[in-house]
C-alpha cells in the first residue's frame, strides 16, 4: 500500500511546480466517486451471497485489494490514460471494501462461540489496528530504500502481493465453518448416501472451494457439484406450460403437506418456495433437490424414489448432522425472492 500510495502521489503532480491544487482535488475527487458508484452497484448485484459464500468473497477481496493497488502503481506509466486507470483502481478497492465488511461481519458470528460477537470484532479491530501500524513503519522504510529505483518497486510490490494472496489462502482454508451453504451441504449429503455417515465440518472445509467457480474447476479438492443443478426460489412465471401443468398435479398430491414444490427440467431441480415457508422448510426443500439430483444419476425414478428416501432418513440425517457438530437451522443460500402459494394441508387436517 505504501508503495502504490507513492506512485499515486508521484502521478497526480505532488512535488512538481507545475501541478495545480485543484486538478488533484477533481482527480482525487472522481477517484472517490468511481469507488462509491462501484460499492452501491456490487452490493445490489452480490449482497446476498456474501453470506453463503463467506470464505470466497473473503479472498476474492483481499485479491481485488492487491489489484487496486496494482492500478495505482501502473498510472504513472500511462499519463494519458492516469484518471482511468486509477478509477479502476478505486472501482477495485470499493469491491474490497463491501465484501470485506460483509464476510467479516459473517466470519465474527463463527469465532463467538459465546455469543460474544461484539467482544470478538473489538480485539480483531485492535489486533488489526496494530498490524497496520507496524506494517506502516515497514511499508515507510521499504519505500525510502526503493525510491527511485522502478526495477526495485516492482520486485518488492510483487513478491509482497504473491506472499499476501498465498497467506490469505492458508487462512481461509483453515477455516471450518459449521453452518450449511449450499456446497457444504451438497458434499455432505453425497457423503452420507455412500457410507451413511456425515462429514464433520473440518472434514468437509478440505474439500470444499474457496476460489470462484471457475478457478476451482482446475483445482478442484474433491467438491461435489451437485448443488450446482438446483435453483432455489425459482419464479413459477419463468416456467413453461407443461412445467406448469407438472407443478399444478405436484401440489394436489405428492407435496400436498410441503410448503415446496420441485420441478424437474432436464437435469435442472427448480424449488418453488411456498410464501409461509420458514428457513427450516427451505433447508429441507434443498436437502430434497440434491436427493432428486442423486437418485436421478443413479437411474432411479427421481420424484417418488426421493420423496419415500426423505420420509424414511431426512430426520436420522438432521440427527446426525447435529451430532457431528453442524447448525441445522437454515441454509446460506442467496435470498429468496420468489415465492408462491397454494393450499398446504397441515396434519391436523386443517387448510389455509
Amino acid at each position: 500500500m505504501m508503495l502504490s500510495t507513492q506512485a499515486l502521489l508521484s502521478a497526480i503532480g505532488v512535488g512538481e511546480k507545475s501541478a495545480t491544487v485543484i486538478g488533484a482535488t477533481f482527480q482525487w475527487f472522481l477517484r472517490d466517486l468511481t469507488g462509491m458508484v462501484g460499492g452501491v452497484l456490487f452490493t445490489c448485484y452480490q449482497g446476498s451471497n456474501l453470506d453463503s459464500n463467506a470464505k470466497m468473497w473473503r479472498l476474492v477481496a483481499d485479491l481485488m485489494n492487491d489489484l487496486g493497488m496494482l492500478m495505482d502503481l501502473v498510472s504513472p506509466l500511462f499519463p494519458s490514460a492516469f484518471v482511468f486507470i486509477v478509477c479502476l483502481g478505486s472501482l477495485s478497492r470499493s469491491f474490497t471494501g463491501v465484501a470485506s465488511g460483509a464476510t467479516r461481519a459473517a466470519l465474527t458470528q463463527h469465532f463467538a462461540l459465546q455469543n460474544n460477537a461484539a467482544d470478538i470484532a473489538a480485539k480483531e479491530g485492535s489486533q488489526e489496528t496494530l498490524a497496520t501500524m507496524f506494517g506502516m513503519a515497514l511499508g515507510m522504510l521499504l519505500a525510502h530504500i526503493t525510491s527511485g529505483h522502478s526495477f526495485a518497486i516492482w520486485i518488492s510490490f510483487l513478491s509482497l502481493t504473491i506472499f499476501h494472496m498465498y497467506a490469505n489462502y492458508m487462512a481461509v482454508c483453515s477455516l471450518s465453518l459449521n453452518t450449511l451453504n449450499c456446497e457444504r451441504c451438497s458434499i455432505v449429503l453425497s457423503q452420507f448416501f455412500k457410507t451413511g455417515q456425515v462429514l464433520s465440518p473440518k472434514q468437509v472445509s478440505s474439500m470444499e472451494h474457496v476460489l470462484p467457480s471457475r478457478l476451482s474447476s482446475l483445482t478442484s479438492k474433491g467438491s461435489d457439484s451437485l448443488y450446482k443443478r438446483v435453483h432455489l426460489g425459482v419464479r413459477v412465471s419463468s416456467l413453461d406450460s407443461l412445467a406448469m401443468v407438472n407443478l399444478l398435479q405436484s401440489a394436489g398430491s405428492n407435496h400436498k403437506k410441503a410448503k415446496y414444490l420441485l420441478q424437474q427440467e432436464r437435469d435442472i431441480i427448480n424449488i418453488i418456495t411456498h410464501k409461509d415457508s420458514t428457513a427450516a422448510d427451505i433447508l429441507q426443500s434443498f436437502i430434497h433437490a440434491l436427493v432428486m439430483a442423486k437418485l436421478g444419476d443413479q437411474g432411479g425414478s427421481m420424484s417418488l424414489e426421493s420423496q419415500s428416501w426423505m420420509n424414511k432418513h431426512y430426520e436420522v440425517f438432521l440427527l446426525k448432522l447435529q451430532s457431528s457438530g453442524w447448525k441445522t437451522e437454515r441454509l446460506l443460500s442467496s435470498s429468496v425472492v420468489w415465492r408462491a402459494n397454494w393450499l398446504v394441508e397441515y396434519s391436523d387436517g386443517k387448510h389455509d
